[in-house]
């Protein structure tokens, strides 16, 4: 006869790593707004949004949408965080994009520890939708 503890736990009803792809989803396109919010400091302290921090500002933007339709990917991780070490980088082409990087770096970091600690939590059967 097996121990209650030798069993695994149950799979929850509902999956938490789903409802965490919206959030990831979610924070990207805040990104993308505080981001975009960087566009008039590029047309004045910048030279304009036609040079290439505009354009660097511009792809940033774009490369935060794209990855939204790739959140469904396992990879898609990584692209986040190489956009951000992208964004971090340009700190010394223009500071507030820099400083957005590493402010968003640190909530993604955050949001990463989450992910892990749910997952860690869901293989424990500790969830509230795991118990009976």
């Amino acid at each position: 006869m097996t121990s209650p503890a030798a069993q695994p736990a149950p799979a929850p009803k509902k999956d938490p790593m789903k409802s965490f792809r919206g959030i990831m989803a979610a924070t990207l396109i805040l990104e993308v707004i505080v981001v975009a919010l960087a566009l008039p400091v590029v047309a004045k302290l910048g030279g304009g949004v036609g040079t290439g921090t505009g354009y660097l500002v511009l792809g940033l933007i774009a490369a935060l949408i794209g990855t939204c339709a790739l959140l469904k990917h396992s990879w898609a991780v990584y692209v986040i965080v190489a956009i951000h070490v992208v964004m971090v980088a340009s700190w010394f082409a223009l500071t507030a994009l820099g400083g957005i990087g590493v402010v968003f770096s640190l909530v993604w970091a955050y949001l990463l520890w989450l992910r892990r600690d749910v997952a860690k939590r869901m293989a424990e059967g500790r969830l509230p939708s795991q118990r009976r």
